[in-house]
C-alpha cells in the first residue's frame, strides 16, 4: 500500500446526501435542508502534482471548530481513498483515510503518492459525528503525476 503524507486544505461541487440509519443510542445533529459540501479545487478528473491545494466549499451551514456546538455549523473531514462513508451516528475515524479539520480549516495542501486517488468531503458536528442526513460531497477522482 502506498504511504500517503498529508498537510491540510478544502473543496468540488456536487453535494450528495445518503440515507443512513443512525446507530441506536447515539444522538445525531440534524442538518438543515439544502446543506451542501463540495470541492472548490481540484475538479473531478484533474491531474495534479504530488502536492495539491484542496479547497472545501459549504452552502447552507457554517464552519466551527470541533467541540463548538453551535446550530447549523460543523467542521470538515476529507476522505482519501476511503472505500465507504463512515457509519451514521458514529464518530468519523481519524486515520490515513479520514483527515480531520477540527480547527475549522477550509483548505489544505494534500501530499499524495503518484497514481489515481479518490477524495470526498463529509461535514461532522462538534463531536465528529456525521449530520442527519449526512452532508457529503460527490466522490471525485484525481490523478497525481
Amino acid at each position: 500500500m502506498k504511504r500517503m503524507l498529508f498537510a491540510a486544505t478544502l473543496a468540488t461541487f456536487g453535494a450528495v446526501a445518503f440515507a443512513q440509519t443512525p446507530a441506536p443510542g447515539i444522538p445525531t445533529t440534524k442538518a438543515p435542508v439544502g446543506a451542501a459540501v463540495y470541492f472548490v479545487t481540484p475538479r473531478d478528473g484533474a491531474t495534479v502534482g504530488r502536492e495539491t491545494t484542496v479547497r472545501f466549499g459549504l452552502e447552507g451551514m457554517g464552519v466551527a471548530p470541533a467541540g463548538v456546538s453551535k446550530e447549523h455549523t460543523g467542521h470538515h473531514h476529507l476522505l482519501v481513498d476511503a472505500p465507504d462513508l463512515p457509519l451514521a451516528g458514529q464518530p468519523i475515524p481519524k486515520d490515513e483515510h479520514h483527515l480531520h479539520f477540527g480547527g475549522g480549516q477550509t483548505q489544505t495542501v494534500l501530499k499524495l503518492a503518484p497514481g489515481t486517488h479518490t477524495l470526498q468531503l463529509e461535514l461532522g458536528d462538534a463531536n465528529h459525528v456525521p449530520f442527519d442526513p449526512p452532508v457529503v460531497s460527490k466522490r471525485i477522482t484525481i490523478h497525481v503525476k
